[in-house]
């Protein structure tokens, strides 16, 4: 069960500017199984947080790679996904993207290129990959080719959140991509994400400057 939490701190994002902390986020239409896939991978140490505020759900891991231990932040939608978007600060600093779909949906699939275009509209040179969940009812849909991950040069993996196949294997990848990603960031949109976050607060800070003032005309 997740814990409901109003901790602001968990979503403080500048935590992801220290070296050891990365940002992955899920994307994928709903009921593909993206929480069932964390659950499968994080097992004994599944403590997921469930922002309700902010529609996410925030799972915690430590991994090691090599010498070094890396704390990884996984987001995960919560259900926002059924609007078909997700708000600019999800994308906000991430250092790679997991990609979802179910492969007895093809719906889940067509849409991976909605996904997709969204995320490279904020995250243009993240790391990401596209899984293909639930092979375990079926596993003749592991002879099919699904042709969107080579179009887009993508890595591809046959997953079952179920019985565990390749699950443990995909998120250590990415989680070793995500980090030679964050060693070597390419992206500017984080830059112009905050460029925007000050604007907004000095427009408040004006805004409000402004109503005082009205208000001691007023008196």
């Amino acid at each position: 069960m997740a814990d409901d939490v109003g901790n602001s701190t968990d979503l403080d994002q500048k935590k992801y500017d220290a070296e050891e902390h990365v940002k992955i986020i899920c994307l994928g239409d709903s009921a593909v199984g993206k929480s069932k896939l964390m659950e499968r991978f994080l097992m004994d140490e599944y403590r997921p947080q469930q922002m309700s505020t902010y529609a996410l759900t925030l799972y915690k891991h430590s991994a090691t790679l090599g010498n070094k231990k890396v704390l990884v932040d996984f987001w995960d939608t919560a259900g926002q996904e059924r609007f078909q978007s997700m708000h600019p600060s999800y994308y906000h600093k991430a250092h790679a993207c997991i990609m979802v779909f179910d492969v007895q949906r093809k719906i889940t699939y067509k849409n991976l290129s909605n996904w997709f275009k969204e995320l490279r509209e904020y995250r243009p040179e993240i790391p990401c990959c596209v899984v293909a969940n639930k092979i375990d009812a079926d596993l003749k849909m592991t002879q099919r080719s699904f042709n969107f991950a080579k179009k887009h040069g993508l890595p591809f993996y046959f997953v079952s959140a179920a019985d565990g196949t390749n699950v443990v294997k995909m998120f250590r990848e990415m989680i070793k991509r995500a980090v030679e990603y964050k060693q070597n960031p390419s992206d500017f949109m984080d830059e112009v994400m905050e460029e925007l976050e000050n604007f907004d607060l000095e427009t408040k800070e004006e805004n409000s400057d402004e109503d005082g003032l009205k208000a001691e005309n007023l008196e």
